[in-house]
């Protein structure tokens, strides 16, 4: 299984919300790069980044923070938040970010995600945020009526290679990883599942590694010292393969 160490960027800081909630917000520190780099040292290999910024307002106002990363943290970066256009993902791609992520455009706009998988493979992936089984939308400030099953049913049947599902009422809570919902979707669908939210504890590491989940996102516990990523990378090769379907 892949371990993804996050950083969550709002007004070019390392944040992280609790249960997505934009006043509860705390503030990690102020050099997202430092923190990447320590990443690589623990031995990480893929760093996951979230424009809090993008995702709520659909612009891009971290992308310099974002390029940086991508150019001098010696990590393969994947984006999301506020891609919501073909020059976008461009613009990212063209400043060396490993893959981006579609979020609210997947939701909102079947047809051009649709198109975008196609066309760029898989340095598209989707991010899946759901609040109870229904899809959120737009920096999870909105829930729309498209249950989970429906919108990963559709993904596959157009080829993703890769979804990373988020359930927002674990997200920065501590509280543990919704494992039953991984398990189930790995299960059911054809495609890479990379588990967030709430991945708070070695043992939530070691279920999804051995249930097959393709990746972990892991946040607040690294920031915290509850999860040990150098040892949260080894508990995840250890599981079993997550080298893709």
């Amino acid at each position: 299984m892949k371990i993804f160490p996050a950083i969550d960027l709002r007004g070019g800081k390392v944040v992280r919300l609790l249960k997505g909630d934009y006043d509860k917000m705390t503030v990690f520190g102020d050099d997202p790069l430092a923190a990447a780099r320590d990443f690589a040292a623990a031995g990480a290999e893929f760093l996951h980044v979230v424009d809090l910024d993008g995702a709520k307002d659909g612009d891009n106002p971290n992308f310099d923070v974002v390029r940086q990363l991508a150019e001098n943290s010696g990590l393969k970066v994947e984006i999301g938040g506020g891609i919501r256009s073909e020059e976008t993902i461009r613009k990212y791609l063209d400043a060396g970010v490993w893959r981006v992520i579609l979020g609210t455009i997947a939701v909102k706009d079947p047809a051009f995600t649709a198109d975008m998988i196609r066309k760029y493979g898989q340095r598209v992936a989707v991010g899946v945020d759901i609040n109870g089984r229904k899809a959120a939308v737009h920096g999870w400030t909105e829930v729309s009526e498209i249950t989970v099953d429906e919108i990963f049913a559709r993904l596959a049947s157009e080829g993703v290679s890769c979804i990373i599902c988020t359930d927002i009422s674990r997200d920065g809570a501590m509280e543990g990883t919704n494992r039953q919902l991984y398990r189930e979707l790995s299960e059911k669908y054809p495609v890479d599942i990379v588990a967030s939210g709430g991945v708070s504890s070695m043992e939530d590491v070691a279920a999804l590694a051995d249930m097959g989940v393709y990746g972990a996102i892991i946040g607040k516990a690294l920031y915290t010292g509850d999860i040990d990523l150098a040892a949260a990378i080894a508990a995840a090769s250890a599981g079993r393969e997550g080298e893709g379907r």
